[in-house]
């Protein structure tokens, strides 16, 4: 599968697009080829290796034995490099002794009908081409492309939707064709000339481990592969959720992935907010101020949440961390007013209670949910504060609040030390099962001069959490799992209910570092690059989460999406988190807390981006961080 959003394409192993299942080339989720069978000298070349080069290209590479007469070996190479934009290009080379000339044939079909369809089994059957141009093209009511050709054919069959060429080969000659897949009778696609094509620095990392090199530089391409652009605004890039499932805005998962990433500049943060602030609900009624979005999957013992509420109290948090990372006074203006409404909706719809429950009517009330509301007032009274909004004092009461009930009715004591509840009914009975949701109480997200807010849970909880998170229960390996294993409703393939999400993983290991319980984070940092490993630094958004064992690897997920938004972001996170970088542009400081035991020995990060400006720094063997590069002016905070 190769990405390079609006495109996608799926292939098979022979690099042979049969029209079965989901193979094909993909445009705004619509499938504009579905057929693409290759043909030299009149049979099908034997595949030999595929092979992803980048998250939007693959290569495919077959031979061809001309003639019987030539002895045991192939004589013709067959290489084809397959883009995620449309374009396919293939070449020939030849082994032989004697001049070559040949038939090749491509066999293209297709049925233009949407991914969801695709994916259900439901697709229609192929339609009726013309020959148009140098190539094919369909046409139907609900849309239409072509396939060119360059050099253009010989000959072309729009009734078996055939294209042939008669190929020249001298002794070790080369011959070559492009394809290219395209909507019909419309633009390019492409942007704007001068708007950017991607919102990331271009920093490397590097260390004792070669792991860290290969998985920073894969997660960075899987990010640039998922950007979209607000057709109306075609300079704000956001990410989508994932591909092939959710291809399309995720709101909830793309501000948490633009918060991942702002190591790597406030770009993504930028066009990620502005694009949301235009989706964001207004007038009266209780959902005003809300950012839209869907409901998502909870596992067996809690009913769907709803990730609106996730993103409408992830916005404050973005922006505000956002500015401490070098977001500029004018853009961080400019969003100030959507914040706003996001954090009224907050006070108004918890009121006089303590606690954010569920928007359904008898709907639980979420740990992860009330740690998401905390984190947001505090750092959304920051943010307001500092441009002498009203409402700040207010926030950080309620969060006194919050904090303090949550301590007396989200806890439930027993021998082992305790545990948070998921959740608490609307009746007030505790959820009690163990899962990664209680690693957003470890994520308290930063203030001023890089200081930590404070946390839902006192040190003593602090400290059972990560004992728990660090345990063989939860720590499989290879990752977070999402529920605990020795839990009566454990399934590893379960979305929230055993599988590892990386995601979750990560915010786990960033959000122990920063507690201080070193030995725990680690043993799950080495978990996710053990993974990743073996994933070819490809993480997936999630994988089974068996117990790892000597000699084997994680298991897929059916369902997962790879490449994914908030997996590659988490990749950032993950290593990011071993320098410990916390800017604070608009005072001028920038704090470095490095994992000291450098459970990856040396690391090197560079070309970073703090206000604006590169920013580089290593970790050593001893777990001391040394700033390379940084912005003028910028000082060392203590």
């Amino acid at each position: 599968m190769c990405v390079a959003l609006p495109g996608l394409v799926i292939s098979g192993e022979d690099g042979q697009l049969t029209g079965r299942g989901m193979e094909g080339f993909y445009r705004a989720g619509r499938r504009l080829l579905s057929r693409c069978r290759l043909r030299v000298a009149g049979c099908e070349p034997l595949a030999v290796q595929a092979r992803t080069i980048a998250a939007d290209r693959a290569r495919f590479v077959g031979t061809v034995r001309t003639s019987p007469a030539a002895g045991p070996d192939p004589d013709v190479l067959v290489e084809r490099i397959r883009h995620a934009d449309g374009t396919e290009r293939i070449t020939l080379r030849s082994s032989a002794v004697r001049p070559l000339r040949m038939p090749v044939e491509a066999a293209l079909g297709t049925d233009l009908a949407e991914l969801a369809t695709v994916a259900s089994g439901e697709a229609g059957p192929e339609l009726p081409a013309d020959v148009h141009a140098s190539g094919l093209r369909w046409n139907t009511p609900r849309g239409a492309c072509a396939v060119t050709a360059d050099p253009p054919p010989s000959d072309a069959l729009a009734s078996a939707g055939l294209l042939r060429w008669q190929a020249e080969l001298p002794p070790g000659g080369t011959w070559t064709v492009e394809l290219r897949v395209r909507p019909h009778g419309t633009g390019s696609g492409a942007a704007p000339a001068g708007t950017p094509t991607s919102p990331f620095a271009p920093a490397r990392a590097s260390g004792d481990d070669p792991r860290v090199t290969h998985l920073w530089r894969s997660c960075l391409e899987d990010l640039r592969a998922l950007l979209l652009r607000d057709p109306g605004h075609p300079t704000d890039l956001h990410l989508a959720g994932g591909a092939p499932w959710r291809c399309g805005p995720a709101p909830a998962e793309a501000l948490a992935a633009a918060r991942m990433t702002l190591p790597l500049g406030t770009g993504l943060a930028l066009g990620t907010l502005r694009t949301l602030a235009r989706t964001q609900l207004t007038g009266p009624g209780p959902r005003s101020g809300m950012i839209p979005g869907p409901r998502r999957d909870a596992g067996p013992r809690l009913p769907p949440g709803c990730t609106a509420t996730e993103a409408t109290l992830l916005f404050p948090v973005l922006l505000a961390e956002a500015r401490r990372w070098g977001l500029s006074d004018r853009r961080t203006r400019e969003l100030l007013p959507t914040a706003e409404r996001c954090l009224r909706w907050l006070r108004t719809t918890v009121g006089d209670g303590g606690f954010l429950a569920d928007p359904l009517p008898g709907g639980p009330v979420r740990a992860e949910t009330q740690a998401h509301a905390h984190r947001a007032a505090l750092l959304g009274a920051d943010l307001l504060d500092a441009y002498g909004r009203p409402g700040g004092t207010e926030l950080r009461q309620w969060a006194d609040t919050l904090r303090t009930a949550f301590r007396e009715h989200f806890w439930i004591e027993d021998r082992a030390g305790g545990r948070p509840a998921a959740a608490r009914t609307a009746d007030g009975r505790p959820v009690r099962h163990l899962g990664a949701h209680s690693v957003h109480l470890l994520d308290t997200g930063l203030l001023g001069s890089g200081a930590p807010a404070p946390g839902l849970l006192d040190a003593v909880r602090t400290e059972q959490v990560a004992r728990l998170l660090g345990g063989p229960a939860m720590d499989s390996g290879w990752g977070l799992r999402g529920m605990e294993a020795r839990d009566t409703a454990y399934n590893p393939f379960g979305h929230r209910a055993g599988a590892v999400r990386v995601q979750e993983t990560a915010v786990a290991v960033a959000g122990l570092a920063a507690a201080g319980y070193e030995k725990e984070a680690s043993s799950l940092l080495r978990g996710v690059l053990a993974a990743a490993e073996a994933f070819a630094y490809r993480l997936p958004e999630m994988y089974a989460g068996e117990q790892r064992t000597e000699g084997g690897g994680p298991l897929p997920h059916p369902a997962a999406c790879r490449p994914a938004a908030t997996a590659a972001a988490a990749g950032v996170l993950l290593l990011t988190t071993l320098a410990g970088v916390r800017p604070d542009v608009p005072a001028g400081t920038v704090t470095l807390r490095p994992v000291r035991s450098a459970p990856l020995g040396e690391i090197g990060l560079t070309g970073l981006r703090v206000a604006g400006a590169p920013f580089s720094v290593r970790v050593g063997r001893l777990g001391l961080a040394m700033v390379e590069e940084a912005a003028e002016g910028l000082q060392l905070g203590a």
